[in-house]
């Protein structure tokens, strides 16, 4: 064999990392990785179940602020904390890009005209036309700026930890925590209110009582039995009714999920059971779920959220649906 023959042999292995293929190195690191939590295990040992940590708890509403007014409960509590943020930062930045915007556009006046974009070629236009788009963009934007914005800040650790708070200098601080509005199930619901009372609305004042209803049903049904009719009609009923809850259960349930699942990734279940180097083990899925969560989860559902207001609106004015 030549001398270059012989050289590019002996480099080969080199280059293909001393002849491992990449699924036994990624074997070989999750050995070595679970070899460190037993270490850690049999370093640290097993503390027992910690009875004294409630994970429900970081869903717990305390009244901050107890309000009551007419026998009505309107206390100030964090969830009332995060409408306000929500609120606030979906009109303020709004209104501070109104005020800025420019014949070449910085980056950020880009990333809003992107997101202008989705919310109106998107999602609205693919959906509604015309006057019907016009008339219900701003309410369809607005709904999907708004869960956007609640779901993000949702990722943000803030002061809102009541039950554990930190002691600075005297003063009791609460502790820092992460929240979502939206992970409480009557934020969604009332927004789900909002949106099937606007459709119902529109499908009213588009074809007139009579005429919504009778769209209800499919078309060419006219020579079908009454009895027939009015089975199909309490079908579709059924399924407006269903809307509230699928609607806002999916919003609920998919922001719930996320967070309990950084709550026991990220250290919950560690300590929950005691078990100190379970940490080590889960804490790498808990960064991955921080990254899954703000950069597709918190849009995905806005998306879905805004999308669906849509499609009922459209529905809503159709002859039939």
């Amino acid at each position: 064999m030549s001398d270059a023959g012989a050289s590019a042999a002996a480099a080969e292995p080199a280059a293909n990392g001393g002849g491992l293929s990449t699924k036994a190195k990624v074997f070989i690191g999750l050995g070595a990785y679970l070899a460190l939590v037993v270490l850690m295990l049999l370093v640290f040992g097993d503390g027992g179940k910690n009875e004294a940590f409630q994970p429900q708890n970081e869903f717990k509403l305390e009244a901050w602020i107890p309000l009551e007014i007419g026998g009505i409960d309107l206390s100030i509590n964090k969830a009332v904390l995060y409408l306000f943020l929500a609120s606030g930062l979906t009109i303020g930045t709004m209104l501070w890009i109104a005020k800025r915007m420019q014949e070449k556009p910085n980056r950020v006046q880009t990333t809003v005209e992107v997101a202008y974009d989705l919310t109106k070629d998107t999602i609205t236009g693919s959906v509604l036309s015309g006057k019907m788009a016009a008339r219900w963009f701003p309410f369809i934007a607005t709904i999907f700026f708004w869960i956007w914005f609640s779901n993000m800040i949702g990722f943000i650790p803030l002061p809102i930890n009541t039950e554990h708070p930190i002691d600075i200098f005297g003063l009791e601080i609460p502790a820092f925590a992460l929240y979502a509005a939206t992970a409480n199930l009557s934020i969604p619901l009332v927004l789900t209110l909002v949106v099937w009372l606007s459709y119902h609305f529109e499908g009213v004042r588009a074809q007139g009582v009579r005429g919504y209803l009778a769209s209800w049903l499919p078309p060419g049904l006219e020579d079908m039995n009454p009895a027939a009719k009015a089975f199909i009609f309490v079908i579709e009923a059924i399924s407006h009714f269903a809307r509230l809850i699928s609607l806002a259960v999916r919003l609920f349930a998919n922001i719930l999920a996320g967070h309990l699942l950084l709550l026991f990734m990220g250290g919950g279940l560690a300590v929950l059971l005691g078990i100190a180097a379970l940490g080590a083990l889960t804490f790498p899925l808990a960064f991955f779920f921080f990254i899954l969560e703000v950069g597709l989860i918190a849009t995905l559902q806005a998306f879905i959220f805004a999308t669906l207001t849509a499609i009922y609106l459209g529905g809503a004015t159709s002859a039939s649906h």
